[in-house]
């Protein structure tokens, strides 16, 4: 398979090395440089830039017929016109927050304990998430996924509230009383840890995801642009893992 690669950074570098370890080759990186370079010859394209730049580099793959993943976050605000865009161009398209195994795990674990909290009104949530200083929006997409989760499952929770203390964070994000607060802490080289709780006056559950580096995240979205390469549509990573038994 041969792979177009958008933003070639340390995540994009980690990438093609996943990529090559599996037997593809990586006939085009794009970076600075070369932006808005067409992946002519590519099989796939998968997209690891910056927000700013998601949204054309996805438009540019569509447009040239070639299926795109995108693990890039910060442009959620725009999937309505993605959606309609893969539509209009027949096109094949897979985002994920977060493309490791054990996170997309987490998600599930995360919906079904957030079920089980339906009946249990004394436990109250919180999600916490840890990054490297470059990572430039906050919170994560992973955390924002984690906090739909528990929105949609648990049914007491209306949207999510930044509560970062640290200078790298933004303002808050615009939700209610009854929003999940989400902290958002940027240190050193950390390649990402998300922590879900349930704390009551008497105890705390927590889940835990900590990732050791970026090869994880990276074979996960050389596995998906596998997956993709003979699809149409727009897909996430539940529909790589498949179904639950």
């Amino acid at each position: 398979m041969k792979i177009a690669l958008y933003g070639y950074g340390k995540m994009g570098k980690a990438i093609e090395q996943a990529a090559v370890l599996r037997g593809h080759e990586v006939v085009l990186r794009v970076d600075q440089a070369n932006a808005g370079a067409p992946p002519t010859g590519a099989d796939v394209a998968i997209e690891f830039s910056r927000p700013a730049s998601a949204l054309p580099n996805m438009q540019l793959c569509l447009a040239h017929q070639v299926p795109v993943v995108v693990g890039t976050t910060g442009w959620y605000d725009q999937m309505d016109a993605v959606k309609v865009l893969v539509e209009d161009k027949n096109g094949s398209l897979l985002w994920a927050s977060n493309f490791s195994i054990g996170v997309n795990l987490l998600f599930r674990l995360n919906d079904y304990l957030a079920k089980l909290m339906k009946g249990h009104p004394e436990y109250a949530a919180a999600i916490e998430e840890v990054h490297h200083v470059h990572k430039l929006d906050a919170p994560s997409g992973t955390a924002i996924t984690l906090a739909h989760g528990v929105e949609a499952n648990s049914e007491r929770y209306r949207g999510w509230a930044l509560e970062g203390n640290d200078r790298s964070t933004p303002a808050p994000h615009a939700a209610g009383k009854d929003a999940i607060g989400i902290k958002s802490i940027r240190s050193g080289e950390v390649p990402g840890t998300h922590t879900v709780t349930w704390t009551s006056p008497q105890d705390r559950i927590s889940l835990t995801h900590e990732a050791f580096g970026r090869e994880g995240f990276a074979t996960g979205a050389v596995v998906a642009a596998e997956w993709l390469r003979s699809r149409k549509g727009l897909y996430t990573m539940a529909d790589v893992l498949g179904p639950v038994d």
